[in-house]
């Protein structure tokens, strides 16, 4: 609750609610934004390991499955930890979803190749923006978060699905009084960007 910065969830996640306030919208994100996350995995498998660390080989459904201490490992690993830090129990989940995607992404990897993956991580990344700019577009009528902050929004978008479902259904916080300081944040958020919005179509 004392964390500032770059690890201040409350300013993070008022920040990302602030565009995220219509229920398309959000309904869009909540399908979409893992499927980035997930794809990038796959396509990162292929690059070259950074270490010299023997992989480690496994049996998933009949199928070997071979796991890349590369570049794919790194960012699952990065995301995971970052989410933790940020809240230790709606981030161990987060985290446990990293550690799945990743896990997942290489079985596919392995078993689709190089020469098909890249389609299919295309198809996904294509799809699952465009859904998300159509949400901005048509429904929330504002523009993405990542216009703003690019690092925020592509970084916390998955933690912060999560940490809106878990809300939505279970009424879950990271400490009590976080979703009304969070709710009222949003809409200092979203009644000042009304008005620099009026202004530049008054003006």
């Amino acid at each position: 609750m004392g964390k500032i910065g770059l690890f201040n969830l409350e300013d993070h996640f008022a920040f990302y609610g602030a565009y995220h306030s219509n229920p398309v919208n959000i309904a869009i994100h909540e399908l979409f934004v893992w499927p980035i996350f997930f794809t990038l995995l796959i396509i990162l498998y292929f690059i070259p390991p950074f270490f010299n660390l023997p992989s480690l080989e496994f049996s998933l459904w009949g199928n070997h499955v071979v796991l890349v201490w590369n570049l794919g490992f790194i960012v699952a690993l990065i995301y995971a930890a970052y989410y933790v830090i940020l809240d230790p129990k709606a981030g161990s989940l987060a985290a446990l979803l990293c550690a799945l995607c990743w896990i997942v992404a290489s079985f596919l990897a392995t078993q689709l190749g190089l020469s098909l993956a890249w389609k299919v991580v295309l198809v996904a990344q294509v799809v699952s923006w465009s859904a998300q700019f159509i949400g901005h577009g048509v429904f929330e009528k504002r523009a993405p978060a990542l216009f703003d902050n690019l690092v925020q929004a592509l970084v916390m978008a998955p933690f912060f699905v999560l940490l809106e479902a878990l809300q939505i259904l279970f009424g879950y916080e990271p400490y009590p009084g976080f979703q009304a300081s969070v709710q009222a944040k949003i809409e200092a958020n979203i009644e000042e960007w009304k008005e620099k919005k009026h202004k530049l179509i008054t003006s």
